[in-house]
């Protein structure tokens, strides 16, 4: 059994992304495996990371995030719904990333969920990186749905390898914390392919997804 945790970040209930949130759901329960969703979407607006992620700042005249982070993590002091966050992170084995790729990354949303979430003092400390780092024994796996087409991500492309446009999601970010990164799951040019297609793409990611929760 494995327990995951799927971050879906879309703002349309009718789109590929969270076509791929469905499949998600379906293999969990197939499977027996514990999953929690969080809908970044589906909440309150979040504002960018700052002074309204704490409860009480420990020096409202001078702030300083990672030292209000850190200050936060050893007495509840972040706000309900970051607490709340962390602790499905922090149940985690498998933690997917579901998102489209905007501007050559993920949505802004899915960066400001990951910087107020992953705070200095419970995601990573000074000292603790990569192989050494707090998040050793998670692994991440990003699925994602892409506008352009699989040559236009490959070396030489127009946009680069996928590996080069994932590199600071992937490595600065979830290897930075500890985490196994698996390879991800592309959809290239799913909203320009048939509707054959997409179903072929939804069940390679269903079989991809499966295999990882094995």
């Amino acid at each position: 059994m494995t327990r995951i945790l799927a971050v879906y970040c879309h703002p349309e209930p009718q789109s590929f992304t969270h076509a791929m949130l469905e499949v998600v759901r379906s293999v969990a329960a197939q499977g027996g495996h514990e999953l929690d969703v969080i809908d970044l979407y589906d909440r309150p607006l979040m504002a960018p990371a700052g002074r309204g992620d704490f409860q009480h700042l420990s020096n409202p005249d001078l702030f300083h995030y990672q030292t209000e982070q850190r200050l936060a993590c050893g007495s509840n002091g972040f706000t309900e719904d970051i607490a709340q966050d962390q602790a499905l992170v922090d149940r985690a084995d498998l933690l997917v990333l579901l998102f489209p790729l905007w501007w050559g990354g993920p949505p802004a949303l899915l960066k400001s969920w990951f910087e107020k979430v992953m705070a200095y003092g419970f995601a990573y400390v000074d000292g603790a990186r990569f192989d050494t780092a707090l998040f050793a024994g998670k692994r991440a796996l990003c699925a994602l749905a892409t506008g352009g087409t699989a040559a236009r991500f490959s070396e030489g492309g127009s946009y680069g390898s996928i590996g080069q446009v994932l590199w600071p999601l992937q490595h600065c970010q979830l290897r930075y914390l500890g985490c196994t990164v698996l390879d991800p799951f592309v959809a290239y040019a799913a909203p320009r392919v048939t509707d054959a297609e997409r179903a072929g793409m939804l069940a390679d990611w269903g079989t991809c997804l499966t295999e990882h929760c094995a």
